[in-house]
């Protein structure tokens, strides 16, 4: 025990090499508690804009602070004093084509024993720009039309907004940094054909009285990596089945029509003969 370690007449040497132990115990165990709450495994989140922050472990007896920097712009704190693992900094990325930094910042919760100087870890650089994932564009309208396909294709928004409060689109990021391609192939087959453009719409020509199923995805042209968007979802024209329609609609018209003659004949040939019988002389008797 500590008593029993004690000497009875501790000489000035003993003294400070004691003091110098649990000193440095004291200084040990400080070192592992911030180790322990220093973040790790931080990654950035981030698809047409809206970016998250994560990181583990979940904090027990300490609370997180996110500041956050770009090499153009100045720190700001996100996040304040939160217990939880993740932090939506999306507001503070704005500045799309900026490099970010993250820090997240370790502080022991009141009543407990403060850190001298709260730990912090350093996430990887983040560039909105370049490496937030692009979501699936929408097809808005489509149209077959003898030996033409026309699809118009809908940008994703962002969570940015113009003067007007309405949303950015991707478009109005990356301008003519964006390219769509429309991969479409017959129905029943396996050889797809592709076509490009920096616009939203798309008319190419097709075989007529085929359908065709046809997704569109986004290319950012800059990117080295994470190019492509996800993929839109697939869609199938049904010239096949329009023109069953139109054809039994029509044959059901004709049927009709015939029936309607049929019964009007009957009935005028039915009047004709009644007429005929009434106006025969009697025969005598």
């Amino acid at each position: 025990s500590f008593l029993k370690a004690w000497p009875a007449s501790p000489s000035p040497v003993w003294v400070c090499q004691w003091r110098s132990e649990v000193a440095g115990g004291i200084f040990e165990d400080k070192n592992i508690t911030q180790q322990r709450a220093r973040a790790v495994n931080i990654t950035w989140s981030s698809i047409n804009f809206k970016t998250i922050l994560q990181w583990q472990p979940v904090p027990t007896n300490y609370v997180h602070t996110v500041r956050i920097s770009g090499i153009n712009s100045n720190w700001e704190k996100a996040c304040v004093h939160t217990k939880e693992t993740e932090c939506d900094v999306t507001d503070k990325l704005e500045k799309v084509k900026d490099t970010y930094t993250a820090h997240i910042v370790s502080e022991m919760l009141s009543g407990t024993e403060k850190f001298e100087e709260p730990p912090y870890a350093i996430s990887p650089k983040f560039t909105p720009y370049n490496q937030t994932t692009i979501g699936k564009p929408g097809i808005q309208t489509y149209e077959l039309i003898d030996s033409k396909l026309k699809v118009l294709v809908e940008d994703p928004l962002t969570p940015y907004r113009l003067p007007n409060k309405s949303f950015k689109s991707i478009r109005e990021i990356f301008k003519n940094d964006l390219k769509y391609t429309l991969y479409y192939w017959k129905d029943g087959s396996t050889g797809k054909k592709e076509a490009t453009t920096k616009s939203n719409q798309f008319e190419i020509s097709i075989d007529k009285g085929e359908n065709y199923c046809f997704y569109v995805q986004a290319t950012i042209l800059s990117r080295r990596e994470n190019r492509k968007s996800q993929e839109s979802n697939m869609n199938c024209t049904q010239y096949g089945t329009e023109v069953l329609i139109i054809i039994a609609a029509a044959a059901s018209v004709i049927l009709i029509t015939i029936i309607g003659l049929s019964v009007a004949l009957y009935k005028c040939k039915k009047t004709k003969a009644a007429k005929e019988k009434e106006t025969m002389p009697l025969n005598d008797v």
